[in-house]
């Protein structure tokens, strides 16, 4: 009888070696990343109450104003989300000729 292991294989270790300082950006970027789905994951989470609040409100002005500055934050908050990459592309292109250096910095070592 095969074991479980035998049936799905070796699983290796998902992350990266983050061992020297150019590794650093690496995982400043993962975190970065990170904060960004998570972002995109709260406003859609908003909307979706929103959307249950506008449902149960049944007409409640004070439960449809709730909605809306619901949605106006995700909004706002989605907003600063874009706005922050357009700013960061801009600044590395003005600074650096490249719309990505700030986004993804590549630093280099001796010898490197």
């Amino acid at each position: 009888m095969m074991s479980l292991f035998q049936l799905i294989g070796t699983i290796g270790n998902p992350l990266p070696s983050y061992g020297s300082y150019l590794s650093a950006t690496k995982l400043l970027s993962n975190i970065i990343r990170l904060l960004i789905v998570g972002a995109g994951l709260y406003a859609l989470v908003n909307f979706v109450i929103a959307g249950i609040g506008f449902i149960n409100s049944a007409g409640n002005p004070e439960g449809i104003q709730k909605s809306w500055a619901k949605i106006y934050q995700s909004v706002i908050g989605l907003s600063v989300v874009m706005l922050s990459f357009a700013f960061a592309a801009l600044l590395g292109l003005l600074l650096y000729g490249d719309p990505s250096a700030i986004l993804q910095p590549e630093i280099t070592g001796p010898g490197g």
